[in-house]
C-alpha cells in the first residue's frame, strides 16, 4: 500500500497514514465522489473504488476501526470549522485537515522500530483490550510462561493496524494481532534507516529501497565453468519476479518458471545490448594470459551486436502492444500500473497481457535457441 514519505500530506493528514485511508476518508467524510478523489490523484476510479471497499471491509478489525473513527471525527471537527470554500479545489483539500490525531510520524517509527522487533519473536503477539489505553506485548517462553515484554500506546497500536503493520488473530474479550509480513518488512526499512542515520549517511534512498528486496541466490553461468556458479541476488528487483510469487484462483503460481526464465532471457539480452566494446588496454588479460576479457567486435553472437539482434528479434515476434509490455515490464523494470496508465489499459489488465507476452516469447527461445538456450554464457 502506497504511503507517503514526508511529515505530512497536502491534505494536512500525517505523512504515516496510508493513501487509501486518505482516499477513504475524503469520500466517507469530506463527502467526494470516487471520480473527483481519483482526479486529485490522478489516477484510475476504480483503483480508488478498489481501496475503499478494501479498507471498509478491514473496518471489522478493532483497531483499524477505531483509527478510521478517531481521523473521520477530527476531519468533521475540522471542517465544521474551516471557512467556506468557494473553488472546487479547495473544497478537495483545505477541508481535509483534522485536528487530532493518532501520532506523529517520528513517534510512530520509534515505537515501531521497538515495538514490531518485539512481535518479530517467535509465538509473540499483541494483546489489546477495549477498556484499555494500552496495548502489550505478550510472548510465551519455552517454559510455558507468559510473559510481557512491551507496552505502547493504544494510538498507536491503532496506527500500526492502519499500516496493516498488525493483523487481528482472533478477536473477543482480549484481542490479539500478530506481525504481518509488511510489518516484517517496515521494521527492516526503520532498522536500516537508523543504521545509516547512526553511520552519518545522508542518502535515505538505501533504507527505503531495502524493504523491497528479497534476498537469494540464483545459478549463473561463466564462461570457462563447466558448472554453474551460485550467486546471492535480489530476487525481487523484476517486477515479473514478484508477480511470480502470486497465485492464481487454482492455487497455482500465476507465472510459471518458464515464463520467468524467457523474461530473465529478453532481459539478460537488453542489458547485454548496452554494453559497449573495451576501447582501452585490458589489463586483465596481462595476468591471465588472454583466458578472461570482455566481448569484442569478432565475437558479434556473444557481444552487444548479437544481443540487440536478439531482443530486436523477439519484439518483433511478439508484436506491437505485447512487444512494448515485455520491453517496458522485463527491461525497463516498469511498474504494472505505469504501464496500464501509458498503455490506456484498464485496472489489473496489465499482468494477463503480460503472461500471454510470456508465453509467446518462451515459444520464440524454443523454436529459435531450443530448450535452455539464448541466455548468457
Amino acid at each position: 500500500m502506497e504511503r507517503d514519505r514526508i511529515k505530512t500530506s497536502p491534505g494536512g493528514m500525517p505523512g504515516w497514514v496510508p493513501a487509501a485511508a486518505r482516499h477513504y476518508l475524503r469520500h466517507t467524510e469530506g463527502g467526494l465522489s470516487i471520480r473527483e478523489v481519483a482526479r486529485t490523484e490522478g489516477c484510475h476510479a476504480s483503483t480508488i473504488l478498489r481501496q475503499i471497499r478494501r479498507l471498509e471491509s478491514r473496518r471489522d478489525d478493532p483497531l483499524v476501526d477505531e483509527a478510521l473513527a478517531r481521523l473521520g471525527q477530527s476531519h468533521a471537527a475540522s471542517a465544521r470549522s474551516a471557512p467556506e470554500a468557494t473553488e472546487e479545489t479547495d473544497r478537495m483539500t483545505a477541508q481535509f485537515t483534522p485536528t487530532a490525531r493518532l501520532c506523529d510520524e517520528d513517534t510512530l517509527n520509534r515505537e515501531a522500530r521497538r515495538v514490531l522487533r518485539r512481535l518479530a519473536e517467535p509465538k509473540a503477539l499483541l494483546a489489546v483490550a477495549p477498556d484499555m489505553d494500552k496495548a502489550a506485548v505478550l510472548r510465551e517462553t519455552e517454559t510455558g510462561q507468559t510473559v510481557r515484554t512491551a507496552v505502547l500506546d493504544r494510538t498507536v497500536a491503532q496506527a500500526f493496524a492502519l499500516n496493516e503493520w498488525i493483523a487481528c488473530a482472533s478477536s473477543g474479550r482480549v484481542a490479539r494481532y500478530r506481525i504481518t509480513a509488511t510489518g516484517r518488512t517496515a521494521l527492516r526499512r526503520l532498522l536500516a534507516d537508523e543504521t545509516a542515520r547512526r553511520q552519518g549517511m545522508a542518502d535515505e534512498a538505501a533504507p527505503f529501497a531495502e524493504q523491497h528486496r528479497s534476498w537469494g541466490e540464483r545459478d549463473v553461468a561463466e564462461d570457462g565453468r563447466a558448472e554453474p556458479r551460485r550467486m546471492r541476488c535480489n530476487m525481487a528487483e523484476s517486477p515479473v519476479t514478484a508477480l511470480a510469487r502470486r497465485k492464481d484462483k487454482d492455487g497455482k503460481p500465476f507465472l510459471s518458471a518458464e515464463l520467468v526464465t524467457a523474461a530473465e532471457r529478453l532481459r539478460e539480452d537488453f542489458e547485454l545490448a548496452q554494453m559497449g566494446p573495451k576501447v582501452a588496454q585490458n589489463w586483465e588479460r596481462f595476468l591471465t594470459g588472454g583466458t578472461r576479457g570482455g566481448f569484442s567486435a569478432s565475437d558479434p553472437l556473444r557481444g552487444p551486436e548479437g544481443a540487440r539482434a536478439r531482443v530486436a528479434a523477439a519484439l518483433r515476434d511478439l508484436g506491437p502492444g505485447l512487444g512494448d509490455t515485455a520491453l517496458r515490464v522485463c527491461c525497463y523494470l516498469e511498474g504494472l500500473e505505469a504501464t496500464e496508465r501509458r498503455m490506456g489499459w484498464s485496472a489489473r489488465s496489465g499482468k494477463i497481457v503480460l503472461r500471454i507476452a510470456l508465453q509467446r516469447l518462451a515459444r520464440h527461445y524454443e523454436e529459435t535457441y531450443g530448450p535452455g538456450g539464448g541466455l548468457i554464457g
